[in-house]
């Protein structure tokens, strides 16, 4: 099983970067559960100071780019994929060399030049249609949260989307709305993310 986890980093310059309020938790308790229910776990990690689960692989990354290189290398040789990781869209065009110093012109206003990231997940998905792999998705949304999961579920090319929204941010508890591909439409609500994590092991080892 291959388990991404926590958010992305893109720098502006040595000192400065763009990222988000993932903790990594979710993924870190997907790939514990995963181990211990026997599963070989491959977990690739972004910036969180979060220990390692016993009897988990571990490949920490920073940026977007780096997380689809190094799943492009795992996802070949996993037989499934839970991709909770928060992947930033956009990074800075260029990464500066030395501290951005905007401030220094007096202006009130400056500019940030953003290049959009490659989508993770759609790159991993594209063309497959093995049952052989078994891909779930999530995703975080805010307002008209289930149309917007079920149209990302059939643009990712995932067989389940596990919808949850800012509540879930750095805490111990969430809710979350399991849509599948097949039509399936389970909740969980305020549950533990340990006992979410062993929810979606199960789930995997029905399929």
């Amino acid at each position: 099983m291959l388990v991404t986890a926590g958010p992305t980093r893109e720098h502006v310059d040595p000192v400065r970067y763009l990222t988000n309020e993932s903790s990594g938790k979710m993924g870190f308790a997907i790939a514990a559960a995963a181990a211990r229910a026997g599963h070989a776990v491959t977990l690739i990690a972004g910036p969180v100071t979060l220990a390692t689960p016993r009897g988990v692989r571990r490949i920490d990354v920073v940026s977007a780019r780096e997380l689809l290189a190094v799943c492009q290398r795992e996802f070949r040789r996993c037989d499934a994929l839970v991709m909770a990781a928060a992947v930033a869209d956009w990074r800075p065009v260029k990464k500066l060399a030395a501290k951005w110093r905007a401030k220094d012109s007096g202006a009130e206003r400056t500019t940030l030049l953003l290049a959009r990231n490659p989508d993770v997940l759609a790159t991993l998905t594209r063309g497959r249609r093995s049952a052989s792999k078994t891909v779930i998705a999530f995703a975080l949304e805010t307002g008209a949260g289930v149309a917007r999961a079920k149209k990302k579920l059939a643009k990712k090319g995932a067989d389940w989307i596990v919808l949850n929204d800012p509540s879930a941010l750095g805490g111990e508890r969430t809710s979350v709305t399991l849509l599948g591909a097949n039509g399936e439409h389970i909740e969980l609500r305020d549950r533990t993310k340990s006992a979410v994590a062993r929810s979606l092991v199960e789930l995997l080892g029905s399929v």
